[in-house]
């Protein structure tokens, strides 16, 4: 590869306009002639500076409302032409093609037209061809051309420039011409994806992802793993779009038991009670309602104190410095929440380990969207688990019928059980949390260690009996024998919420009748792996 490549020519077409006028001026000041389309010429030159237009380069004017300027011999050929190649060069002088030495371009803002709820013509109009054209040529040949897709690179071009007297070097464009392959492949995954879902296809024949640095962590979930966190460049609020105020950067295990934490929290809408979820290895140790924040943490906090120790906490509602002090009383990893107050950040500043995460919102968990997940030779798509069941979507399928508490908390307990890791089995009384099982090969097992949890959570608390008695208790799946269910009544619960659909469902029930329970149907499940 050649080494040092001078720059004199520079075309710009960009749609972002930051830092392109400090750019631009730089580019001149280091006798880079400029070459420009559109309404980014037209803002250099209102800055003072001399400019070209494309259309002069090649002998057309810009037509058919813009879409077609750049997609022109006298542009590519500048692009793509080997400067060691005395036939490119031939072809060049015969033609009166001039080398382009640095392309400058980033996109039409189509994911910024999709996110915000675009209709089908504009989003189309939004897709970028002429840009993407010339970024793939300019990247290909990295070895005579400089290719700069994104402004945080602007100022790494002109020191590049610096360091080498107005040239770059070839380190430098290789890795110019990777951000520059990984910009066009992410604006082609966008478009694709976008569009299957316009067209209504759920398995389109190839489906690609895409995501930009957001932060390179220390490492991964363990220390000999590296690891790196991306963004997707959705709007939905959560830990890839929040605000920290303070403490260490977020580790791998901190960021995916936030968000575990922050998309549990949002199943309780604010405007109807606080809530607090206090998540450990991507679990909830604890989870309760209340009037206040304080209220439903302290209740959250009760079902577990040992495993809230380090824990991430979510809430629903502006963090206060009340609650603040209380979450304060234990070592706390993260808190996340819409926002904070200023009594609350006040707080939080004397632990300077502790990281406030704020996002101004909280996600919906109504919202459709894609999962996806890594395996040997691929990779698994589902749809979001955006399940939700009200009251009226339950069938009672015992002779006793719930009572309106027990109806409140069996709602509750199944809100929280669709974050559970499967088998999930969670007791719930008066809107809280007081024994929850996870991530066990038996729904027995489960049942048995929520209510063990439960046993543990009187001990801490000095209750005078397990507080699972006369609670509720939901199942992420159904029971397939009664075993599971009879193990819920025997620690003292009195109503039942799971999906049904067992071959052996019609047991279940008898089973449920003859111990007093009462047992309703979701006709949904929440496998949660």
């Amino acid at each position: 590869m050649t080494k040092l490549v001078p720059i004199s020519r520079a075309l710009i077409s960009v749609s972002d306009k930051t830092g392109l006028l400090d750019f631009a001026r730089g580019l001149a000041e280091r006798g880079v002639e400029l070459i420009s389309t559109g309404g980014t010429a037209a803002m250099l030159r209102n800055a003072g500076l001399e400019v070209r237009d494309v259309a002069e380069v090649t002998g057309f004017p810009e037509m058919m409302d813009g879409r077609v300027k750049t997609l022109h011999p006298m542009v590519h050929g500048g692009l793509l032409a080997l400067r060691n190649d005395d036939e490119h060069l031939a072809a060049m002088a015969a033609h009166g093609i001039e080398p382009i030495d640095l392309l400058v371009v980033n996109l039409y803002p189509f994911e910024a037209t999709v996110a915000r709820g675009a209709d089908y013509d504009d989003c189309i109009e939004n897709i970028d061809i002429g840009g993407p054209a010339m970024i793939r040529a300019a990247a290909k040949n990295h070895a005579f051309v400089a290719v700069v897709v994104d402004p945080e690179d602007y100022s790494k071009l002109l020191g590049d420039m610096d360091q080498h007297g107005g040239a770059t070097c070839p380190k430098f464009r290789k890795k110019l011409a990777q951000r520059a392959y990984a910009r066009t492949a992410a604006y082609d995954a966008a478009v694709s994806n976008w569009l299957a879902g316009a067209i209504g296809d759920a398995t389109p024949r190839r489906r690609a992802f895409a995501g930009t640095l957001a932060q390179t962590l220390r490492y991964g979930e363990n220390p000999h793993q590296s690891a790196a966190f991306y963004t997707d460049g959705s709007a939905r609020p959560g830990v890839a779009t929040a605000k920290q105020w303070q403490g260490k950067e977020l580790s791998y295990n901190n960021i995916n038991d936030t968000d575990a934490a922050f998309e549990l929290v949002a199943e309780f809408d604010p405007a109807e009670s606080a809530a607090c979820a206090i998540i450990k290895h991507a679990n909830p140790c604890g989870v309760a309602r209340g009037e206040t924040l304080l209220d439903a943490y302290k209740h959250a906090y009760d079902c577990d104190r040992t495993s809230a120790f380090g824990g991430i906490v979510a809430l629903n509602r502006t963090l206060d410095a009340a609650t603040a002090e209380e979450i304060c009383q234990i070592f706390t990893e993260v808190v996340i929440a819409p926002d904070a107050d200023e009594g609350a950040r006040a707080v939080f500043a004397a632990k300077k380990n502790l990281r406030l995460l704020t996002t101004g919102a909280l996600p919906d968990p109504r919202a459709a969207g894609l999962m996806f997940r890594q395996v040997a030779g691929g990779f698994l798509v589902q749809d979001r688990d955006n399940g939700r069941i009200a009251a009226d979507g339950l069938r009672v399928m015992t002779k006793r019928a719930p009572s309106a508490e027990e109806m409140a908390d069996l709602l509750f307990a199944w809100r929280v059980a669709k974050h559970v890791k499967s088998n999930a089995i969670v007791y719930a009384r008066g809107g809280a949390t007081v024994g929850i099982g996870a991530g066990q090969m038996s729904r027995v097992d489960s049942t048995r260690i929520a209510a063990r949890k439960a046993e543990d959570m009187a001990a801490a608390l000095g209750l005078s009996e397990t507080p699972t008695k006369g609670s509720v208790v939901a199942s992420d799946a159904f029971f397939p024998f009664p075993d599971g269910l009879l193990t819920a009544a025997e620690a003292g619960a009195t109503a039942v919420i799971q999906p049904g659909g067992s071959m052996r469902d019609e047991e279940v029930i008898a089973a449920a009748d003859e111990a007093g329970l009462a047992m309703v149907f979701t006709g949904m499940r929440h496998f949660r792996h």
